[in-house]
């Protein structure tokens, strides 16, 4: 983490507008974030995918074009070319701002040339039982970059660095069928679900081939020496062996000589798998708080009947919080996209509270949430509310007041509240109440006697003076958050 409540920003969402204008529209803001109280970004997949210029970045081509080469139709990928991604780099890092890079090691999609080779069939929802015999197929399996002719990496991809695919040539309409590569079997330490998740889309690359293997650990290398990031956001990772991820983030430590910050997706509402794979992988990252995020999905779509003393029930906030990275949603759940869990824009701000200004987990900000969105897409038109004024001062008292001891009352089933007593060198005291249904009020201690305390959101305007004690009775507008700042 980059520093003592650090806070990080996922850069970009998915219907993020093409035309290269995300990196340099970074590196001018760079100053602005910074004072925000962002510490970190997490920036898209800046190199070429199967889409060139539209591809949001999942769509992986080649790892080593960071937007210099003409593939894929053009240049520079959707957010701008290699030297705008690397000039904002620069920029974040010059304001202290670290950079964390999403890496996708799944797949690979888009293949140049196509290549015949034996397959068993499966089907996609079930990985357990073959639903044909072997057979031949052709597949997009070759990748010989060759506007890039060998700069950086002489490695040409086959077949035989894959252990399966979903597309054959020669049946092409054909969207229900897994094939696994003669001579493969599907990975183990994998998610359980389908039977086996090794597969996911493309062409699935087979971690038990050395070449592969080789040629993951020298990108991530010449990554490193390339653009001088600070971690990494791992993509899609209970699709890969857990053990893999274990050797690759040691080699690139070891490389850097350095601590690098490590998140993992690990899409699964299910905690104790969460905990098997932070055990598997000894923990060397965090995880994505997936459970966390369904509970405000389904907190917000209750109208109230929520009970909100359940709010972190089964969290990775609530049981690993030294390895959870919370949120509230990202380019998955955001309306229309594979994985919606749409989190309503009257909860937000009491998420985003729970994130920011409790003491455990390291909160990520989503960029809808903070700038606002505008897109369309399936027939539907989207405008995603920014949250921008709150989140800012949800940043502020982060900063300057969410220190120290912190006492929970969680013990009511609409109003909630927590406090924080404040340490040596952030001294003041911060109480923070919220409801999902009526307004109300609620006593709690912030260790400070006889004192003023004033409602950051300007929501209620009274301010509330401590008993002797050092109580005072709190409270909140309905369906709303209110923080209380020490005078």
């Amino acid at each position: 983490m980059a520093s003592i409540n650090g806070v990080m920003m996922q850069a970009f969402h998915w219907y993020f507008p093409a035309g290269g204008v995300l990196w340099n529209q970074l590196k001018d803001s760079a100053a602005d974030l910074a004072k925000a109280g962002f510490t970190a970004l997490w920036l898209p997949p800046a190199y070429k995918g199967q889409g060139g210029g539209e591809d949001v970045g999942y769509g992986v081509y080649d790892i080593f074009d960071l937007g210099e080469f003409d593939q894929k139709g053009g240049i520079p990928t959707k957010y701008g070319d290699r030297d705008q991604y690397l000039a904002a780099i620069k920029a974040l890092k010059s304001v202290g701002i670290e950079v964390y890079a999403d890496v996708v090691f799944n797949y690979k999609d888009g293949g140049d040339h196509t290549e015949k080779v034996l397959a068993t069939p499966f089907n996609r929802y079930n990985r357990t039982q073959p639903c044909d015999g072997v057979q031949e197929i052709e597949i997009y399996s070759g990748f010989n970059f060759p506007n890039r002719q060998g700069k950086y990496s002489s490695m040409e991809w086959h077949w035989r660095h894959f252990d399966a695919v979903n597309y054959n040539h020669y049946r092409p309409n054909d969207l229900d069928t897994v094939y696994l590569l003669q001579g493969k079997s599907f990975d183990n330490f994998v998610s359980l679900e389908k039977g086996n998740y090794d597969f996911l889309l493309g062409c699935d690359l087979d971690m038990d081939h050395e070449e592969v293997r080789r040629e993951l650990m020298y990108w991530g290398r010449w990554y490193l020496d390339t653009t001088e990031v600070d971690g990494f956001r791992l993509d899609a990772i209970k699709h890969i062996p857990s053990w893999f991820f274990v050797q690759w983030l040691d080699h690139m430590r070891h490389h850097a000589q350095r601590d690098l910050f490590c998140v993992g997706e690990y899409w699964t509402t299910n905690t104790e798998t969460l905990h098997w794979y932070l055990e598997a992988t000894a923990g060397k990252m965090s995880l994505f708080d997936a459970p966390l995020q369904n509970n405000f999905h389904q907190a917000s779509c209750s109208c109230g009947a929520y009970d909100m003393r359940k709010i972190l029930d089964g969290s990775l906030m609530q049981h690993q919080p030294a390895l959870a990275v919370t949120l509230v949603e990202n380019h998955d759940t955001q309306p229309l996209q594979s994985l919606e869990n749409v989190v309503e824009s009257w909860f937000k701000p009491l998420a985003y509270a729970i994130i920011l200004l409790r003491r455990e987990g390291y909160p990520c900000v989503f960029y809808a949430d903070y700038y606002g969105a505008h897109y369309k897409d399936k027939g539907y038109e989207i405008w995603l509310d920014s949250q921008r004024w709150i989140i800012d001062k949800f940043l502020y008292a982060r900063k300057h007041y969410a220190h120290g001891d912190q006492y929970s009352y969680f013990d009511h089933r609409d109003i909630i509240g927590w406090t924080r007593l404040g340490n040596v060198d952030h001294p003041k005291a911060m109480a923070v109440i919220m409801s999902n249904g009526p307004s109300g009020g609620k006593w709690m201690e912030v260790g400070k006697r006889n004192t003023q305390l004033f409602d950051l959101t300007e929501q209620v305007k009274e301010p509330v003076y401590t008993n002797d004690d050092g109580w005072g009775e709190f409270r909140c507008n309905g369906g709303s958050v209110s923080v209380w700042l020490e005078q």
